[in-house]
């Protein structure tokens, strides 16, 4: 009875945490927490100004204990496991962690800002329906209506910034995951703030809840293919520990079955929060409709997240089956390029463009993650920095062409837009220069590192299709290129606003990154190729 008790005490002992290693991840969770008893205790005018403060604190505290970690002596150059083996803080990790610091950063500058859209782009009270001029507020002692123009006394919906950062802290698990358990429970934490925060569009706001219904619908589907999958990869281990089913896949007396069923149903779950196709169903309709600042926020950090834990999983799990499915995914690389390059060329929305642009780059991200070689990890997570990067200044510019009903994302709309604001044409153009990879920027140098990858892999016929689908893709950003300088602006056309502090530093610091990566990537390189995944 004594041995009994003492065996079940020993394993009833609490798990060991670094928590030097995880210090980032619980500073953010953690302000988090903090962010919603603001929301519940502060007065709603001191909301913004707290809640902006809050969160500019948190990234830059787990920015600096991300630093600290990294450079510390102590610091083992293949990382550390904790909380009982369910994290893994390496060196990919560290850089995809300060990668998602930097571009949140970004993303929650364009959300905090209020002077582009007067009050903030999140609207103030969920009960203003579409197109109400109007709206009487009860329980005043007094009938207060409420107008356009008196819109922005009532501030902005600052329940998003925790949203923000509950959303952050579960890409930062995402990532870092060492057990598929462990990577739902994270996608959940991610995926569930963002459904809410695709609703929440001052402007437009049928179009921007039926985006947030559809993300929810398609998401909650992906997530139970996601699930399914790790049950039945369990039946197949006997374990979720990536590395456990790793070992298990050199066995030859377990069922092939379940381990193709199970890792086909889990990847369709990776897929869908990539966008990368056929599995971006979601993708055009949920850039479209939500607020802008959230579009950014998902292009660019949710990328990031979904694509460091398809590196993860690809890498820990299935590198010694990978003859078996390889195929397979070649034939999805292939079919996400082809439809963000094809139906890109259709579109006649800024933000539908990008999007499909989106699926496009997931298919080339995707070229990388099955390279399965140091060049391959590497070259991908440099890609992922530097798409974020363009992405965000991108949407910042496309948040600053407004029209009467708010963003005038309507190509027509953007006709001699050079003409207009030289300035954000300019800055536009570079950054779809970028998207479509040419010299001097980083879009280009992520692509050769991720093509030179591949063809160490032998993947030779795949590197040429991307490069034809690149050289489509590149067209429709050429055609909004030749739309804003060489047609003369309709005199009822769009004005471009004046940035405000928050959006111009996001702009800046997006546009920047992109010009210093395409000219001296070396550092980033190095710093993505510093290590690699323990498990």
């Amino acid at each position: 009875m004594t041995t009994f008790l003492s065996q079940n005490v020993e394993r009833l002992q609490a798990p060991e945490i670094d928590y030097g290693a995880v210090a980032p991840l619980l500073i953010v969770l953690g302000a988090a927490c903090l962010s919603v008893l603001f929301e519940a205790f502060l007065p709603k005018a001191q909301r913004w100004a707290a809640q902006v403060v809050l969160v500019l604190l948190t990234l830059a505290a787990a920015g600096a204990g991300l630093v600290l970690y990294a450079s510390a002596d102590a610091t083992p150059d293949q990382g550390k496991l904790t909380f009982a083996g369910t994290i893994a803080v390496d060196r990919p990790v560290i850089f995809l962690w300060g990668t998602l610091l930097l571009l949140g950063l970004g993303a929650v500058l364009l959300i905090a800002d209020r002077s582009v859209e007067p009050g903030g782009a999140f609207v103030a009270d969920a009960s203003i329906l579409p197109g109400q001029g109007s709206q009487v507020y009860p329980g005043s002692g007094a009938t207060a209506v409420q107008t356009r123009a008196q819109a922005s006394r009532f501030g902005m919906q600052t329940e998003v910034f925790p949203l923000t950062l509950f959303a952050l802290g579960g890409m930062m698990v995402f990532v870092a995951a060492n057990d598929l358990l462990t990577m739902f429970i994270a996608l959940e934490v991610l995926s569930l703030p963002l459904y809410l925060m695709c609703g929440l569009a001052r402007r437009r706001r049928l179009l921007s809840q039926e985006a947030a219904v559809k993300y929810f619908l398609l998401g909650a589907f992906a997530s139970a293919f996601f699930l399914y999958g790790v049950a039945l990869l369990y039946g197949y281990a006997g374990s979720v520990k990536l590395a456990d089913i790793a070992t298990a896949t050199t066995a030859t007396d377990r069922s092939d079955t379940l381990l193709y069923a199970g890792f086909g149903l889990l990847v369709v779950g990776l897929l869908f929060k990539a966008s990368v196709g056929p599995f971006h169903a979601w993708t055009p309709d949920v850039y479209q409709g939500s607020p802008t600042p959230v579009t950014a926020f998902m292009a660019a950090c949710t990328k990031v997240a979904a694509f460091g834990g398809i590196l993860r999983v690809l890498y820990g799990a299935f590198e010694r089956s990978s003859w078996e499915w390889n195929g397979v995914l070649w034939g999805v690389a292939v079919v996400s390029m082809v439809i963000g390059a094809v139906l890109g060329l259709t579109q006649t929305d800024v933000k539908r463009m990008i999007a499909y642009s989106s699926v496009a780059h997931a298919g080339f991200l995707l070229i990388g993650a099955i390279s399965l070689n140091d060049q391959g990890l590497s070259g991908t997570m440099f890609y992922l920095m530097a798409y974020g990067f363009t992405t965000i200044a991108a949407f910042g510019i496309v948040s600053l062409v407004r029209n009467g009903d708010g963003e005038a994302t309507h190509l027509s709309q953007w006709a001699g837009l050079a003409k207009r604001s030289p300035v954000v044409a300019g800055v536009f153009t570079f950054l779809l220069l970028a998207l479509a990879g040419l010299p001097l920027t980083s879009g280009f140098v992520g692509k050769f590192v991720v093509f030179a990858a591949a063809v160490e892999a032998d993947m030779v016929p795949l590197v040429v299709i991307a490069l034809v689908a690149s050289a489509v893709a590149a067209f429709f950003y050429l055609r909004v290129i030749v739309l804003m300088y060489f047609s003369e602006p309709a005199p009822d056309g769009p004005t471009v606003s004046v940035p405000g502090a928050f959006t111009t530093v996001a702009i800046t610091l997006g546009a920047a990154i992109t010009l210093v990566l395409g000219v001296f990537p070396s550092f980033a390189l190095d710093w993505a190729g510093a290590g690699t995944f323990i498990f």
